[in-house]
């Protein structure tokens, strides 16, 4: 690959990040999303002694850990819900840090043919994992109206969703829906008017969400996080949209994805994480000046109680 890993993804809050993580230098470390290797870089230059797993499952990824030389770094080719499953056949039991940056790269935006930007024209794919067989394609034109309307209003919060869900439906009778211009010709005609851009990211992040199974992903590795944290052993994790950021904060405060609290019989709420910042923390002045894409983001640290 030729471009350099700056370029292919700028690692949003990287100080914050690293600093959440609370390196040891003789730790046992996570990056559940490798991307550029923004973050690894940043973690094994901390180490000594330490080991570091990655996790990506974009073959892009892969490709830029092969770059990679050091005896403290492996690189997991996989979806990071089979987080204990990998680190298991590693022997890995417990680890001090986890650092996940959620969503979706720059490259992967960047890269026209993945047709996960609504500004290039490509097949609609979408695909996180090259390897995987659902496509956005496949969800346009084979789910039903009602499956449609619920990932749109679900994921996307599109205020029309019932409303766009006919239309595809109606208009793929005629034709497939097969490119990203086929889908922004129908979503046109529902968005408001100056509001076109925000309409169709809203779209195109509900079927995303739905091809890469995003949040029950996050779900599952949330809930073997904590199992797999030391005591005292860090979880810090960025989302870009309000529907990670609910799990992540539902699980760091109340032990549950759902929100709801479990006490014991002294009425004190069992969890195993604590939030070591009580507010998100977010991008400064200066850093959302340079990079667009920190706008939204919310980190979150906690750690194992």
């Amino acid at each position: 690959m030729s471009e350099s890993n700056s370029s292919y993804h700028h690692p949003v809050m990287l100080k914050e990040c690293i600093d959440g993580l609370n390196i040891k230098p003789g730790g046992i470390y996570v990056d559940l999303t490798f991307g550029g290797g923004g973050h690894s870089k940043v973690i094994l230059e901390k180490l000594n002694g330490g080991h570091l797993y990655a996790f990506d499952q974009d073959q892009d990824a892969k490709a830029n850990a092969e770059k990679i030389e050091s005896s403290s770094f492996t690189f997991i080719e996989g979806n990071f819900r089979h987080l204990k499953r990998y680190l298991k056949m590693y022997g890995v039991k417990v680890v001090d840090g986890i650092l996940g940056d959620l969503g979706i790269s720059s490259h992967q935006i960047d890269a026209a043919s993945r047709g996960f930007s609504t500004r290039f024209d490509a097949e609609l794919d979408m695909r996180m994992d090259q390897s995987a067989s659902k496509t956005a394609r496949q969800v346009i034109n084979e789910y039903s109206e009602e499956d449609l309307h619920r990932i749109l209003g679900m994921y996307g919060e599109v205020r029309n969703a019932r409303t766009l869900a006919k239309a595809i439906v109606a208009t793929r009778i005629n034709q497939e829906i097969k490119t990203i211009e086929d889908l922004k010709r129908i979503l046109s005609k529902y968005a408001k008017r100056g509001k076109e851009n925000r309409y169709y990211a809203q779209v195109f992040q509900a079927i995303r969400i739905e091809v890469n199974d995003e949040l029950k992903a996050l779900e599952e590795m949330l809930e073997q996080s904590s199992e797999m944290l030391a005591k005292d052993g860090r979880l810090v994790i960025m989302s870009y949209h309000s529907l990670e950021d609910r799990l992540v904060k539902n699980y760091i405060m109340k032990g549950k994805i759902t929100g709801e609290v479990e006490k014991d019989f002294y009425g004190n709420v069992i969890k195993p994480l604590e939030a070591v910042t009580r507010k998100p923390v977010t991008a400064s002045e200066e850093e959302l000046n340079t990079n667009n894409r920190a706008r939204s983001a919310k980190l979150r640290i906690a750690k194992k109680i």
